[in-house]
């Protein structure tokens, strides 16, 4: 099964088609933030007046969320999956207060914009969906027939200048913007010079820009901003890189080039991406060689330690599909995983569109719950992560 953010498969189009291609199937708790303090006087003068708590009590979006219920908080950590000729079918969720819905299929309705438009009229307090999708080029786009078509990352870090990938990346985000998906689960900034589709065994592909590091790390930027520019926010994955990948691990257990050669092949494409003001990163499913056992989207070590606390990423991070055959085959049911995901450093989390979305979605948010409860998940961690949601969308809860 094909999951979702990896969307590999084997491609019909090659790197240097510019065509539609084909649809794709779906594919230690970090350091808590600074919590601000009063400092007094050990000496206050006779006449001075009462102490001033402004600071102490001024609203932030984390005063208010402190004030939500668990439940509430969960949901928003979720992305829903939905086929994009269905989105009505997830209201219910999106009435619950999920944080986002992950369109999959391959050609979207003409109307899909007014569809979507009546599905974020149901978010509690109006306060803004995150709607994303795969649209990367070539064969992984679900909606180039309403926002035009771009070819495969391969073609355009040979053919295009990075100018050119902004150019026309823009062209495709505006119309993105237009039918209200507003995050591109785009660009791949995977270092992978194998001149081949996509596949079982190799996750990258024509899905990358280029095998120099360099040269993805400035076309990746270039997408990214182009994205930005069109209003659609970008997404850079698969952190720390997937270029190398023994196998796609949509399909099993994978890993990484070593922790030592991704730092200087892999790493710099993140870097310059964050550097640039990169608003998110999805970080894969494969181990880490170097980095512990577990997958880095379930792993602190990659998240907290080396994306938060070496690189300095601020913004919001989201996994991978947990529905991958490597979480299930590390031992973790896809409920189990988010909660391993969040208490790693994950602000949200996704799943495959196969099943029964809705049973998924409220066992997530149960386990998420649960786990607070239990004291297997700290609830300054899940504020932490509702608060990364908000932010990228720019919801100000105070305003």
């Amino acid at each position: 099964m094909l999951l979702a953010g990896c969307g590999t498969g084997t491609p019909k189009a090659s790197p240097h088609s510019s065509g539609s291609g084909v649809s794709l199937a779906p594919p230690a708790t970090p350091s808590p933030s600074p919590s601000s303090s009063l400092s007094a006087s050990s000496s206050p003068s006779p006449s001075s007046r009462a102490p001033d708590f402004t600071a102490a009590t001024a609203c932030t979006n984390s005063t208010k969320l402190a004030g939500w219920s668990n439940s509430r908080l969960a949901m928003l950590t979720i992305a829903v999956p939905v086929s994009e000729t269905s989105v009505s079918g997830v209201t219910s969720e999106v009435s619950a207060g999920a944080g986002g819905v992950l369109l999959f299929g391959s050609k979207a309705p003409s109307d899909l914009g007014s569809r979507l438009t009546a599905l974020k009229s149901h978010v509690p307090g109006h306060l803004g969906l995150l709607v994303m999708t795969d649209e990367e080029g070539g064969g992984i786009q679900r909606m180039a027939n309403l926002v035009g078509s771009l070819p495969w990352p391969a073609y355009m870090g040979t053919h295009w200048t990075p100018a050119q990938i902004q150019q026309n990346v823009t062209k495709v985000a505006g119309k993105m913007a237009d039918a209200q998906v507003n995050m591109d689960l785009a660009p791949v900034v995977d270092v992978d010079g194998r001149n081949v589709a996509p596949s079982r065994t190799n996750p990258d592909g024509w899905r990358s820009f280029s095998g120099s590091t360099s040269v993805v790390s400035k076309d990746g930027v270039a997408y990214m901003n182009g994205l930005r520019a069109g209003q659609v926010i970008p997404v850079v994955k698969h952190f720390p890189g997937l270029g190398g990948s023994s196998y796609n691990s949509d399909f099993g257990p994978a890993h990484t080039l070593p922790w030592s050669t991704l730092q200087k092949v892999g790493i710099p494409p993140f870097t310059a991406a964050i550097e640039a003001g990169a608003p998110a990163i999805m970080v894969s499913n494969n181990t880490v060689p170097g980095l512990g056992t577990n997958p880095a989207s379930l792993s602190p070590t990659v998240i907290s330690y080396e994306l938060r606390g070496q690189l300095g990423f601020k913004g919001l991070v989201v996994t991978d599909s947990l529905s991958a055959k490597a979480i299930s085959a590390a031992g973790f049911s896809v409920p189990a995983a988010a909660v391993q995901a969040l208490r790693s450093g994950a602000d949200m989390v996704m799943f495959d569109l196969g099943g029964n979305v809705s049973s998924q979605t409220s066992s997530i948010a149960s386990a998420i719950t649960n786990a607070v409860t239990g004291g297997h998940l700290a609830r300054s961690r899940l504020i932490d992560a509702a608060g990364h949601v908000l932010a990228v969308r720019h919801v100000n809860l105070c305003s």
